[in-house]
């Protein structure tokens, strides 16, 4: 097999079993329905898990722009492969999506909301507040480059390594996923988002296009400062590089604080996102499914 469909075998695997967790907790007459985030946070990691089993052999199973681009820019990984993975992992997290509406084709049209549908293929904050949703990206996906990192830096029994990653996003999503799903991974959200926006779902709203930049652009920005954080303070030992990572760290406690004003005061009555909430493609709102 090669490295390109390496990454698409392996990010639509991760979709097939992290959109179908979501699925069977948040549409109609599912068994597992109304089962809960704890349900979807381990579904979410053992699809993580999975996929790396699956095919790290290959490709090194990054599934993950954020993953690819912060590996590359602390040269870990050659740019002239990044366009050819990141092309993979947003093919595979879409086809993921296809199978995901086919195996539980009847439930779309017993599920009334359309917050919940769209749930299913991509992310939404619990609170629409976009200073703090972006942030929220940023802060998941530095972990998760961290803490990928570290781990890889460890010697663990032959074949343990994707199942301890895997208990990394399952860490990663009860602590940090509650407020926006922790995409966390701009494939898994933009893949699956376009085939919510192609299928022909049962009663679909629409794809909420315009918070689609969050979940891109925050793991893009948290994945490259993690994987620079941790080549330069844990591998380096820079004290230059940790003073750094504080002056990046007030300075975006800084324009989070601007921008929340600025955000308050153009949008008084922002509404609050209700419904079931669902790593990895949570939070489902009444605003949601519109463009």
């Amino acid at each position: 097999m090669t490295p390109f469909l390496g990454e698409v075998f392996g990010t639509m695997i991760l979709i097939i079993f992290g959109g179908g967790v979501v699925a069977g907790v948040v549409l109609k007459h599912s068994k597992a329905e109304a089962s809960g985030w704890i349900v979807i946070t381990f579904g979410w990691a053992m699809g993580v898990a999975m996929a790396i089993y699956a095919v790290g052999q290959f490709s090194g199973a990054h599934i993950n722009p954020a993953v690819t681009i912060s590996l590359a820019v602390i040269g870990e990984f050659p740019w002239s492969r990044v366009p050819g993975y990141v092309l993979a992992q947003i093919i595979g997290a879409f086809i993921g999506a296809v199978v995901v509406w086919l195996h539980y084709y009847p439930h779309w049209e017993k599920t009334e909301s359309q917050a919940a549908k769209l749930a299913v293929f991509s992310t939404d904050p619990a609170i629409l507040h976009t200073p703090s949703n972006l942030m929220s990206e940023v802060i998941g996906t530095f972990v998760l480059v961290l803490g990928v990192l570290a781990i890889g830096a460890n010697e663990f029994t032959q074949g343990l390594n994707p199942l301890v990653i895997g208990l990394l996003i399952l860490a990663i999503g009860l602590s940090l996923g509650g407020t926006t799903g922790y995409a966390i991974n701009p494939a898994r959200d933009l893949g699956p988002r376009l085939a919510h926006h192609l299928l022909p779902v049962a009663g679909k709203g629409g794809s909420n296009w315009k918070y689609a930049w969050v979940p891109i652009v925050g793991p893009l920005v948290g994945g490259v400062a993690g994987g620079l954080f941790y080549r330069y303070v844990f591998v380096e030992g820079s004290p230059l590089a940790l003073a750094i990572a504080l002056v990046v760290v007030l300075a975006c406690l800084a324009i989070e604080f601007v921008f929340a004003k600025r955000w308050a005061r153009l949008h008084p009555s922002s509404p609050r996102v209700s419904g079931t909430g669902t790593p990895g493609t949570p939070g489902t709102s009444d605003t949601s499914g519109k463009d």
